[in-house]
């Protein structure tokens, strides 16, 4: 426990330095807009692209790592979608519980990875992403259009601009087809790799807005429990079904034990969902994960 508490330890102090230089205006908002810009579409994209073009890939771990986190991802979003559909929940609003539940923080997930298991668990934790982020994001945009707006293309050409989607294939390709990437180049990407981890971290603490935590507290704490300790409680026996390594069903269960997505507050106000809502679980699951998070990796462990 106190292993894990060190290695938590510089994210929650990193966060929180976010949210105070945000709080007492260190930087101006200006800043904090550039700065999440940069992490988007380029620190961050460069280590995904990174971690999967170094990752030790074994085919029979990738097989059973992606069939776990769909089977997962599969039975709960059948059960938000027959729920949302039976309590006649609007778009609006259900489209923040579907983006509370499903969607993680990449950020946090790849520093606590890379602090308690190193690189190979930081190879399957690649994995878990260059194939997640996609489905997610699919996931999230249906879950928030109304269905007389859904179509098609508007999703499709979304996806095939998203930076970190476009970086999990490239550097997937490159893994795969063993093509050599020049020794400049790659420490680049080591440089730009240890820059977004802690200006990501940053970057969340300063999108906190625990003003509006006050609203629908029983929908936070519902939103909450089930993403930090239903979602990894159900990977975890899906792990134990499906006969995954030990590492394999540790990185699994923390992947699905993370706090929802900075990026789903900016998502949800361009489909005009709730917004405010959205602010609210993102603030509030964040916030617990500080105590939820130590108690997973402890119990996997």
């Amino acid at each position: 426990m106190a292993h894990i508490f060190l290695a938590l330890f510089p994210l929650i102090a990193l966060i929180a330095t976010g949210y105070l230089f945000k709080k007492y205006h260190f930087f101006s908002d200006e800043f904090w807009l550039g700065a999440e810009k940069l992490n988007y579409y380029v620190l961050f994209p460069a280590l995904l692209f990174y971690t999967l073009a170094t990752a030790n890939i074994d085919p029979h771990s990738v097989k059973t790592v992606i069939t776990a986190m769909f089977v997962v991802l599969l039975m709960v979003t059948c059960v938000l979608y027959f729920l949302g559909f039976l309590k006649k929940i609007p778009p609006a609003r259900f489209g923040v519980h579907v983006q509370s539940i499903i969607r993680f923080n990449t950020y946090i997930g790849l520093a606590l990875v890379a602090a308690l298991y190193q690189k190979e668990g930081m190879s399957i934790l690649a994995i878990l992403l260059a194939l997640s982020v996609p489905v997610v994001n699919i996931i999230s945009v249906l879950a928030l259009t109304p269905s007389e707006q859904m179509s098609l293309k508007p999703v499709l050409i979304a996806l095939i601009k998203n930076p970190l989607i476009l970086s999990c294939i490239l550097g997937g390709l490159v893994n795969v087809l063993h093509i050599p990437v020049w020794d400049g180049f790659t420490n680049l990407l080591k440089l730009f790799s240890a820059s977004s981890l802690p200006l990501g971290l940053l970057c969340v603490g300063a999108a906190l807005q625990f003003k509006e935590m006050r609203k629908d507290v029983p929908v936070l704490i519902l939103d909450t429990f089930s993403r930090l300790l239903i979602m990894p409680a159900v990977a975890y026996f899906v792990c134990l079904h499906l006969g995954l390594s030990k590492l394999e069903s540790q990185i699994t269960v923390i992947f699905f034990a993370l706090p929802t997505a900075s990026a789903a507050y900016i998502l949800t106000k361009v489909l005009k969902g709730d917004s405010q809502l959205m602010a609210a679980v993102i603030s509030f699951q964040t916030l617990c994960a500080a105590v939820t998070l130590p108690l997973v990796i402890w119990w996997v462990g």
